[in-house]
C-alpha cells in the first residue's frame, strides 16, 4: 500500500503488450499518466505527461507520427490515426493534439491538428488536414471535413460542422 498519495502521480506506465513498437518506431510515454490496459498504442506515438487514455482507445502511429500534449484526456473507444506520406502530400498528415484537450467517447481523429483547450464531443469525426485552433468546442456527432479550419473561441456543430456562436462573447440582454 502506498502511503504517499503523490507516489501515485510518479508512477510511469511500463511498456506492456498494449503499447507496441511498429517497424523502427516505438511509443514514447510521459510521466504521471493513465493508460487503460485495453487501450492500444502502436508505433510513432509521443505522449506527454498527465495524459489519460481510456478503455478501447486505439492510437496507431504506423505511417506517420502522433503527438499528444500534456493533460489531454482521450475517452473510451476513440480511434486516432494518421495519413501516410506520398507524392501528392510528401509530409502526409500526422496527428497533433496540443495541451489540455478533451476527446470524447468514440471520436475518430485522422491526420488533423487540434489546438490547446479544445473539446471534441463524443462521436465526432475530424479528417485529414483539418486544423482546429485553440479554445474550440466541437459538438457531439460533428464531422470536420478534410482541410477545414476551425477558428478559436467558437462552438461548431453538425455534419459537416457549421460555426454556431462565439462562446467567449457576453450575451447582450434586452
Amino acid at each position: 500500500m502506498l502511503t504517499n498519495s503523490n507516489s501515485l502521480l510518479r508512477i510511469k506506465i511500463a511498456i506492456t503488450s498494449n503499447i507496441r513498437p511498429y517497424l523502427h518506431s516505438k511509443p514514447v510515454i510521459g510521466n504521471s499518466l493513465f493508460i487503460d490496459p485495453i487501450a492500444v498504442i502502436i508505433g510513432d506515438v509521443r505522449i506527454s505527461d498527465n495524459v489519460s487514455i481510456w478503455p478501447l482507445t486505439v492510437i496507431r502511429g504506423y505511417v506517420n507520427y502522433i503527438s499528444i500534449g500534456a493533460r489531454t484526456n482521450i475517452q473510451d473507444g476513440s480511434v486516432l490515426h494518421v495519413t501516410h506520406k506520398n507524392k501528392l502530400n510528401p509530409q502526409g498528415y500526422p496527428l497533433i493534439i496540443a495541451e489540455d484537450v478533451t476527446i470524447g467517447q468514440k471520436v475518430m481523429l485522422h491526420g488533423c491538428t487540434i489546438g490547446n483547450r479544445t473539446f471534441v464531443g463524443m462521436g465526432s469525426i475530424i479528417l485529414d488536414g483539418a486544423k482546429i485552433e485553440a479554445d474550440v468546442v466541437i459538438g457531439a456527432g460533428s464531422l470536420v471535413t478534410e482541410g477545414k479550419k476551425l477558428e478559436s473561441g467558437y462552438l461548431y456543430i453538425g455534419s459537416p460542422v457549421k460555426k454556431i456562436k462565439n462562446y467567449r462573447q457576453k450575451s447582450e440582454k434586452a
